[in-house]
Order: structure tokens, then C-alpha cells, then sequence
């Protein structure tokens, strides 16, 4: 009987012993073929996840193994104004980009995208407020779906101005203020934003400058930028060098200075104007630096419509007037597009005739009684004028001032 106890007993500490050493693994020595295992359980598991991780990324690394669409810039023939369409895709996904937007007074970009099936807008640049390049912006919105729309901050009292801020507002566009130093990627085109660092007391010299890169090909757009904001650029350090230049300013002599065009080193350059327009561009001056850099020069007042057309590493440009003309940077056969003489900045007109306040030049809208050199820019600056009354929007023309203007009978809308 005791026997069966302590049998018992030794039974039962012997389980004890038994289950406490199953329990206390930790203390055990683990046998190397167990490290084998673990290590290669851990190896599998690192596969499986990089597995995960590639097919999460296949897309995005797809879409950045593709090859360039063909991108197309069009400089259109807008008259004495500015508007430029960039077109492109990456895969399946179109992308449209409008620099500036044409004059107030006509509805030719609104067209234009209608008859290229421009449908959505991811970003509209306008590089500064002035009537001729901030025109149609309303139209634009109201007509396409718009996403974003960048302006410098800089503001007018203007009918223009305030029918584009409406427009953006009623549409729910994103309004954004880009800085000097932004780049931005907007599929695979790049933009980088160089200048105004700061707002000057200059609309024009306030104008929004940016740099495309797409692939090996770069364009630069200054807008009506002067001498002075590109002496800022140049002293910014910022990397101005572009295959294609939009001449400043539509060719005026007040731009595209010998030091500027050094260090962009275009081979192509494109100006905005009209035929015979009262401004006389482009300059005489701007054209012979040009041509003494050797850079190839298209004009919508020659050509029409200019559409430079690449696919990351050549371009080639197509014009309404002239056949197609390729290039394979910076291997590039220049020689100079014959251009008419350019008129002198004002033309002659009798005493009689009218002058109109909406597309009268700075110097024949001085000959309009109370419109001095100040006013002549404010003028200018807070165009459009449905009548010769609006010209109380001009600081210091009062009620009495518009009806000496009334009284020598020169002032007109139109005619």
C-alpha cells in the first residue's frame, strides 16, 4: 500500500517536471536544423511581401516606364494677345495645360480648344492681368472643366479681372499663387516656376515666368516680362537654358536682351502679334539679337498658328503658312524667317479721328484731354470700356473731367 503511494508520488512529479519544462521553452537550447527553419520561414515571408509590394507598384512603375507621348505646343494665333495650348498623355490619361487665355474682346481660344476636342483643363497659367492675356479666362471656365488656375496675386479693377475671379469662384476652380523655386509634375511634363520672387509696382515685369521640361526638351515662357525681370532671373542662378523660347513681351524691344537670350540659348523663338498692329511688334531690335544668336524666329503674324511638336528628344514645328520644318537639338540648321519691317510704336493719325480706348497704344490714347503718362497706363491697365463714361474706374477723371473728355469728342469704344 505505501508502495502504491509513493509510486504514485513519483508519478506524479515526474508529470509535473515533465509539463513545467514543455512550458519554459526560452531556457532550452534550440537545435540548429530549428534555426535553419526559422531562417528560411523569415525568407519566404520577405519574398511573399516583396511580392505584394511589386504588384501595388506595377502600375505607377509602369506608368513611369512608358515611353513619351508626343506632346504638342501650340502657339495660337491669337492677334495682339497671348495664349499657348500644351497637349499630352501618359497611357490612358490625357493632359491639357493653357498659358494665358487671348484678349477680352474675342472668343478665338474658346474656339480653337473646341476644334482640338479640349474637353478638361488640369491648369490654367496666367502669367499677369493685363486684358490681352487674362481675355477669355472667363469664357474658358464657364465653357471647359478647368481644375486649377494660377495668377501672380497681383489685382485690377478691371471688368476683365473681375469677371475671371467670378467665374473661378462660381465654378469651385483651385486658385493657387505659385513662387519662384515651385516645381511642379504634372504627369511627365515638369514645370518650374522662376520668377516673380516678389510683386514690383510693374505689371508686366510682374509677369509669372515658368520652365517646361519634358523629356530632353525644354520650352520657356516670360510672358510680357521686361529687361528687369530678366535681370532677376539671370541673377537668380535659376537653369533658363530651353530648346524653345516665347519671345517676351510679343517681340518688343523691352525684352529678349543680348544677356537673357545667352543664357537660354534658344533654338527656336516664337512671338505673339497681330499684322500691322499699332505697337510696331516685334522690334526691329528684338529680331536682329535673334538672328545675330542664330536662333530660328516664328511669328503668328507670319505664320499663323505655330505648333512645335516632340516626343521628349526631337521636335519639329508646324505652321499654318510653311511646311514642316524638324530639328534634333542642338544639331539644329538656324537661318533667318524673313519678317516684314516692322512699323514704327505709333502711327499716325489725323486730329479727327477717334481713339479708341480699348485698343488705342500708351501714346495715342495721351492725346484724349486729361490722360496724361500715368493715367495713359491705368487706361490700358483697366481695359475693357463699354463706354467713354467708364473711364471714371481711372483714379482722378471725375464727372467733370469725363465731360471735358465728352467735349473734345476724340474718345470712342470702337469705330
Amino acid at each position: 500500500m505505501i508502495k502504491n503511494i509513493f509510486t504514485s508520488l513519483y508519478l506524479i512529479a515526474g508529470l509535473l517536471i515533465f509539463a513545467g519544462c514543455g512550458q519554459s521553452t526560452t531556457q532550452s537550447p534550440i537545435p540548429d536544423n530549428v534555426n535553419g527553419d526559422s531562417e528560411l520561414v523569415e525568407e519566404q515571408a520577405n519574398e511573399e511581401q516583396n511580392k505584394v509590394v511589386k504588384v501595388e507598384d506595377a502600375d505607377s512603375i509602369e506608368q513611369q516606364n512608358l515611353p513619351l507621348s508626343r506632346m504638342k505646343v501650340h502657339y495660337i494665333d491669337v492677334g495682339q494677345a497671348d495664349a499657348t495650348l500644351i497637349e499630352y498623355n501618359q497611357g490612358d490619361e490625357a493632359f491639357a495645360v493653357l498659358i494665358d487665355t487671348g484678349d477680352w474682346s474675342s472668343t478665338e481660344v474658346v474656339s480653337y480648344l473646341q476644334a482640338h476636342n479640349i474637353t478638361d483643363i488640369d491648369i490654367v497659367a496666367i502669367t499677369h492681368p493685363h486684358a490681352d492675356h487674362i481675355g477669355q479666362l472667363d469664357k474658358i471656365i464657364r465653357t471647359f472643366d478647368v481644375s486649377e488656375v494660377w495668377m501672380n496675386g497681383e489685382t485690377t479693377n478691371s471688368q476683365v479681372f473681375t469677371s475671371a475671379l467670378a467665374a473661378i469662384e462660381d465654378n469651385n476652380v483651385d486658385y493657387y499663387e505659385p513662387e519662384v523655386g515651385d516645381v511642379f509634375d504634372i504627369g511627365p511634363l515638369e514645370v518650374a516656376v522662376l520668377h516673380p520672387k516678389s510683386l514690383s509696382g510693374d505689371t508686366n515685369n510682374n509677369s509669372i515666368a515658368i520652365r517646361l521640361q519634358y523629356g530632353e526638351i525644354s520650352f520657356l515662357f516670360t510672358g510680357d516680362s521686361e529687361e528687369e525681370a530678366e535681370s532677376e532671373m539671370l541673377s537668380s542662378g535659376a537653369n533658363l537654358k530651353a530648346d524653345i523660347l516665347q519671345v517676351g513681351h510679343h517681340g518688343s524691344k523691352t525684352s529678349t536682351t543680348d544677356s537673357f537670350l545667352k543664357a537660354v540659348q534658344p533654338d527656336i523663338a516664337i512671338y505673339s502679334a497681330s499684322v500691322d498692329n499699332q505697337y510696331g511688334h516685334p522690334h526691329i531690335e528684338t529680331i536682329n539679337r535673334l538672328e545675330k544668336s542664330g536662333v530660328l524666329v516664328y511669328g503668328t503674324d507670319i505664320h499663323g498658328t505655330v505648333i512645335v511638336e516632340t516626343d521628349g528628344k526631337t521636335f519639329s514645328v508646324h505652321t499654318n503658312n510653311q511646311g514642316t520644318i524638324k530639328h534634333t537639338p542642338p544639331e539644329v540648321e538656324t537661318e533667318v524667317v524673313p519678317t516684314p519691317e516692322p512699323k514704327n510704336e505709333t502711327q499716325p493719325v489725323s486730329i479727327a479721328s477717334c481713339v479708341n480706348i480699348n485698343s488705342a497704344s500708351e501714346v495715342e490714347v495721351q492725346r484724349i484731354i486729361h490722360i496724361g503718362p500715368a493715367r495713359s497706363q491705368d487706361l490700358i491697365q483697366l481695359r475693357p470700356y463699354q463706354s467713354v463714361d467708364d473711364l471714371r474706374k481711372i483714379k482722378g477723371i471725375g464727372p467733370a473731367r469725363i465731360t471735358d473728355i465728352l467735349t473734345q469728342g476724340i474718345a470712342c469704344t470702337g469705330g
